[in-house]
């Protein structure tokens, strides 16, 4: 693919906690930052989502006694994975990568902030109706396709792929800039959701 004026990078939730050494580290989560500086340096446009909890979020599994993290609950939303405490609002699992060049991003969508529902998706909520106002920030500024990278490739990232398509703007994932939890299955079956949906994905951008 080539790169346009219109394009966005979507740089998703490269933060400390989900690195390795954080609270819920993706496995070789820290070999996309590389990967996405280089993809930043070549784009017009860049936003960043951040993971973005307050204490006692509903999604950590700390908040449902005698839950284990990794689990799955039923919220009024549909289900939920438990998690591990992570990107607590302020701390230093919250922050960015510190590798990670932020200085040329236009917008940082904060998502998770609100306690009683998690947030994968760049674009809503996990009802699926709250909206982040991401999809009316590309309009508005004339963005036609959004280019992610990012972390996990199979809850954030997928969710953000899906939610553009839905909202009609031409997708692709670049999978050298991305790793997965991949829990039970959960990269094999994002790559196919992301695929029936329409989403490309590239291993780089030429």
């Amino acid at each position: 693919m080539k790169i346009a004026p219109d394009d966005l990078l979507l740089i998703i939730d490269v933060q400390s906690d989900f690195c390795p050494g954080g609270a819920l580290a993706v496995a070789d989560g820290d070999a996309v930052v590389p990967v996405v500086n280089r993809l930043a340096a070549r784009f017009d446009h860049v936003v960043l989502t951040q993971d973005w909890h307050p204490a006692g979020h509903s999604s950590f599994a700390t908040s449902h006694p005698g839950t284990a993290a990794f689990s799955s609950i039923t919220m009024p939303y549909g289900p939920q994975t438990l998690w591990p405490d992570h990107c607590i609002q302020g701390t230093a699992g919250a922050a960015f990568h510190p590798d990670l060049a932020t200085d040329r991003a236009e917008l940082v969508i904060r998502k998770g902030f609100r306690g009683a529902i998690d947030s994968y998706s760049a674009f809503f909520e996990n009802d699926r109706k709250t909206p982040t106002g991401l999809a009316g920030y590309l309009r508005e500024r004339g963005l036609k396709r959004v280019v992610m990278a990012g972390l996990a490739t199979d809850f954030c990232v997928q969710y953000s792929a899906l939610d553009a398509r839905r909202l009609g703007f031409e997708t692709t994932v670049v999978l050298s800039g991305c790793r997965a939890i991949d829990l039970g299955g959960s990269l094999a079956a994002a790559t196919a959701a992301m695929r029936e949906a329409g989403v490309a994905l590239v291993e780089d951008v030429a």
